[in-house]
């Protein structure tokens, strides 16, 4: 590791790392938005439910890399543009969260729904105040691999020249240098970590209403 290097480069590094946070959590926030509705719709229409789930699970087949390439054509925008990567990791947030909110709001038990409908709550108050928060257990543990999945798929855009930590490596490759392809790796794993807790924190203090174990 060349720690001089490092500290050279630490405006860049830094400002790479604000643009890898930016392109890893706001698709998440947009996916999720996207997700909840969608995910509430699919779920009441069990004859369906699973066939749409497996076409939404289609897109996250498509290769992130292809993705990048043909999205700018479809949205008028030039390759280097980030919006492009936003809009690419929207679909694959997407696709991954319609199936855990489904899954979450198939966890809440019948026989809360039916107590619900019978003190007279409507399909959407039930979803608001009762299934959705009942679920967020199920979806904040969806929204931890979606968030791990976006931060390593971010790094794939330094290929069409998108500004990220991705770029580390690919300077490293490009120079045959190898503290810059440390220093990506090693940051990409620390804003993995933290994003995950903050999930995971968040999650806890939306589920406060369940009983603590042990």
């Amino acid at each position: 590791m060349r720690f001089d290097w490092l500290w050279a480069q630490s405006d860049r590094i830094l400002s790479l790392l604000l643009w890898h946070c930016y392109l890893s959590i706001t698709p998440i926030m947009m996916g999720l938005l996207l997700a909840v509705p969608v995910g509430w719709a699919v779920q009441s229409l069990p004859g369906v439910k699973a066939m749409i789930l497996n076409l939404f699970g289609l897109l996250y087949t498509i290769p992130s890399l292809a993705l990048f390439v043909l999205l700018p054509p479809l949205l008028n925008t030039q390759i280097l543009d980030p919006l492009n990567v936003v809009v690419a990791l929207t679909i694959y947030s997407f696709a991954l969260l319609v199936r855990t909110v489904c899954d979450g709001l198939d966890s809440v038990p019948t026989e809360t729904r039916q107590s619900a409908s019978a003190l007279g709550y409507t399909p959407l108050q039930q979803f608001l105040q009762i299934d959705l928060p009942l679920a967020v257990p199920v979806i904040g543990a969806g929204l931890r691999v979606a968030v791990v999945s976006n931060v390593s798929i971010v790094s794939v855009a330094a290929l069409i020249g998108a500004p990220q930590l991705g770029s580390l490596f690919t300077q490293g490759f490009q120079l045959q240098f190898l503290t810059p392809i440390i220093a990506g790796i090693a940051l990409c794993i620390v804003l993995a970590l933290v994003l995950d807790a903050l999930v995971v924190a968040i999650t806890r203090v939306l589920s406060r209403w369940q009983p603590k174990r042990g």
